[in-house]
């Protein structure tokens, strides 16, 4: 049988950069997906009298005033599916990576309780189950549980002191050029094996550092189990608006099929910049920092959207990793406040820390996880219980020392595994640590070895402990990875691999028995 499609057809009457305003479409409503040209799309954000006003998408290039604009009456929906994985899309879910069209394929696991309803959000306006609606409502506090699971990052600060829970929604924020990038990109690379979907979503930034990204996702073999949405600094503004709906929109087809989903959305300062620009065209009045009032709106929804189901809906979770930008180091601008008050904690990046060689430069001290070391492993909450106290400590106590010549043996001492601590604490961009081997170098702090090293054996025993206990006790890596514990015997083994490891380079630490 023949299928019937209705639809109506207007005619584009003006256009002011990303905006059109189109007359004739009298039965539209928001959020619905306007047709204009084969390569250019538009999405209703708004009326005035006798038109439809619309966001501009695709090659806008094409679009001129007297076109026809044809309307489906349909909400507007994106294809998702197991297709998607290691492919680069623009803000319509259309690829962008010149390897052809994406066929979206159905995951073997098909959704378990999850709503069938387009409003809800799993079928598209033909009834196709590989559809998506973009702006899609978040899940209800039924369908959620609490925060259990560790999402592991493979920073040793943030596993370390920040722990982040599958789920959560950590803020990400600091200056320009301080390694906040970095962060989102080094949690990817660690998801490999893991059985975690990933997300990287580029919002405002040039064109060349998405390549560098690409690039270096390619390299660290991360980009078969990781989408790529680009809406860089050329692309249209409305496509800049679009492109966070269209990330978590993709990463919720994986949630409800019961997987984990890692979404970074780089960043969120730039999407508010393009939302800024597109409602001021729009003449919509301007509120704090010429943002229009329902910015807050804007990202509130979106950070909803993450969570972790409960078992009846399948025990998928969605993490997002929310980049902003401040301006010297102001976390009190209207967007970076936004952020903070709908989030579940910051890592804030300090720019002083970043230019005196801390990197990951992580502030201890304004930093947080509203989610609590309860999804930690328990041998890691064990042996880090303190450190992030001591950190803090240790820097108030080199700022009250430091124009001093003299000062006691008992403060000298605590000088020094502050700086041990620091260094423990330095990791190296695109390196992230196992948790087995956050085990390893914590217990080691905690046993003291660190302290009697020098700078250069510190970095030679972190740098190579790990595989030095592949290749040598390889039973107790899995011991440590399964009971995610410290017990007695576990303890014994891994004095007698530091013991080991040091008897090899000739060197013999006191108080290690084995």
């Amino acid at each position: 049988m023949q299928t019937i499609q209705l639809q109506e057809v207007g005619k584009i009457k003006e256009i002011k950069k990303s905006i059109a305003k189109i007359t004739g479409l009298t039965r539209c409503m928001i959020g619905q997906l306007i047709h204009l040209s084969d390569n250019a799309r538009g999405i209703v954000v708004g009326f005035s009298s006798g038109e439809v006003v619309v966001f501009l998408m695709g090659k806008v290039e094409e679009v001129r005033v007297g076109n026809e604009a044809c309307s489906q009456m349909e909400p507007f929906t994106i294809p998702v599916g197991e297709g998607f994985l290691g492919r680069i899309v623009n803000a319509l879910a259309d690829p962008v990576d010149g390897k052809g069209s994406i066929q979206p394929r159905r995951s073997a696991k098909a959704s378990v309780g999850v709503p069938t309803d387009i409003e809800d959000g799993v079928s598209g306006g033909s009834g196709s189950p590989d559809r998506y609606p973009v702006f899609r409502r978040a899940p209800g506090v039924l369908q959620r549980v609490p925060l259990s699971r560790t999402f592991e990052t493979g920073v040793l600060t943030i596993d370390t002191t920040i722990p982040i829970g599958k789920g959560q929604r950590e803020l990400i924020i600091g200056d320009r050029m301080t390694g906040k990038t970095s962060v989102g990109t080094d949690a990817i690379i660690n998801q490999r094996g893991k059985n975690t979907i990933c997300i990287y979503c580029c919002i405002g930034r040039t064109y060349s550092s998405l390549l560098k990204i690409v690039e270096l996702l390619k390299e660290k073999e991360a980009l078969e189990y990781t989408i790529v949405v680009a809406a860089h600094a050329a692309s249209p503004g409305g496509e800049q608006y679009l492109a966070p709906y269209t990330a978590c929109t993709l990463g919720e087809y994986f949630m409800d099929n019961g997987r984990d989903v890692f979404v970074v959305f780089d960043d969120l300062t730039k999407h508010a910049w393009a939302y800024r620009q597109l409602s001021l065209l729009l003449e919509r009045p301007p509120g704090r920092d010429a943002y229009p009032g329902d910015v807050f709106y804007l990202h509130s929804q979106l950070m909803e959207r993450a969570g972790q189901y409960s078992p009846e809906f399948g025990s998928g979770s969605m993490t997002f990793f929310p980049i902003v930008d401040t301006l010297q180091g102001d976390v009190t601008g209207y967007i970076p406040s936004n952020l903070i008050s709908m989030t579940d904690g910051q890592i804030y990046m300090n720019t002083s820390l970043f230019n005196s060689g801390f990197r990951p430069a992580i502030d201890l001290g304004l930093s947080v996880s509203r989610v609590g070391n309860k999804v930690q492993w328990p041998a890691i909450r064990e042996l880090s219980g303190m450190l992030r106290l001591e950190y803090v400590r240790y820097n108030e106590l080199l700022k009250i020392t430091r124009f001093k010549a003299n000062v006691s043996e008992r403060v000298s001492q605590r000088l020094r595994e502050g700086e041990v601590l620091t260094q423990f604490f330095t990791q190296m961009n695109n390196e992230p640590y196992p948790p087995e081997q956050q085990v390893v170098l914590l217990y080691a702090l905690r046993r003291k070895v660190l302290t009697v090293l020098s700078k250069t054996e510190i970095e030679y025993f972190k740098k190579n402990i790990y595989g030095f206990m592949r290749e040598k006790f390889p039973a107790l890596l899995l011991e440590l990875s399964g009971k995610k514990d410290l017990t007695p015997e576990s303890r014994r083994q891994l004095d007698g691999c530091l013991v080991a490891f040091f008897r090899e380079k000739g060197m013999q630490i006191k108080g290690l028995e084995v």
